[in-house]
């Protein structure tokens, strides 16, 4: 079977979107999972938090000098580890309440609230 350019480019965009629902579905049961409506109030802002911080990991790491750097200049490889790498330590930052920023516990002080 023969595969021209543009069927592998809408194959590797099928697979991406489905990399976005799956991850979309994973954060939804971490959510459901956490407990009564307040905790999975509380679970959802500290997701929320972490992504933000991942994007801002993200943001901050495109503004790096990489000339001369081990890794080189750009490679698809180290990227995607990269980006692992930030969403596990934003992870980790926002359920931590030492090295969260903030962010789960405004959200969560701003609803509580409109939750039972």
């Amino acid at each position: 079977m023969d595969f021209s350019t543009p069927t592998l480019d809408l194959i590797k965009h099928n697979l991406n979107n489905a990399r976005v629902v799956n991850s979309d579905q994973v954060l939804y049961n971490r959510i459901k999972e956490a407990g009564d409506s307040k905790a999975q109030l509380r679970k959802a802002g500290e997701e929320f938090e972490s992504i933000f911080i991942t994007k801002m990991l993200s943001q901050m790491d495109k503004t790096v000098d990489r000339s001369g750097s081990i890794f080189g200049e750009k490679s698809p490889y180290v990227d995607t580890f990269k980006s692992i790498v930030y969403q596990q330590m934003a992870h980790d930052m926002a359920s931590n309440p030492r090295t969260s920023i903030g962010l789960a516990d405004q959200i969560y002080k701003q609803m509580e609230k409109y939750v039972q």
